[in-house]
């Protein structure tokens, strides 16, 4: 009687490639999910831009801000992260208690606000609150327009 002999892996080389393609798999996966996150904070921040841009052709048509981002046809305009997109006009506000500001207490900007929630759809009103650091902001009436712990 002649044996034949069966091609096929063994146990351990299966496992070996299990193995590799385990470490593979656990390399690629967070460097993807960062290449995601800064993609979605570069839409955040062109969109702030071109709003910032109709902001402000809004404002040469008609000598006024929009009271909402609903005036310049953006009030369901969601971030990449699904949040809706803050505003805030300050001639609709008394006081400086809605306005972003800085670490030392100061407005972000003179005229409005407009920014991103961020990641984790949460913020508070001084960029130093962890719950802003991932917000997405524009500050300096629009000299700066990224993330707020960049700032």
């Amino acid at each position: 009687m002649s044996k034949k002999l069966l091609g096929g892996f063994t146990l351990i080389e299966l496992m070996a490639v299990i193995a590799v393609l385990g470490t593979l798999t656990s390399v690629a996966i967070p460097a993807y999910q960062g290449y995601i996150e800064k993609a979605k904070v570069a839409r955040a921040i062109a969109e702030l831009r071109i709003m910032q841009m109709e902001i402000a052709a809004y404002q040469l048509d008609r000598h006024e801000l929009p009271d909402t981002l609903d005036d310049i046809g953006r009030g369901n305009l969601l971030d990449p992260w699904k949040s809706p997109y803050r505003y805030l006009n300050f001639a609709n506000v008394k006081g400086k208690g809605k306005m972003r500001k800085d670490r030392f207490q100061v407005p972000l900007n003179t005229e409005y606000d407009l920014y991103s929630m961020g990641k984790d759809g949460k913020t508070v009103s001084p960029l130093t609150a962890e719950a802003s650091h991932d917000d997405i902001i524009r500050a300096n009436d629009g000299r700066f327009i990224g993330l707020a712990w960049q700032y």
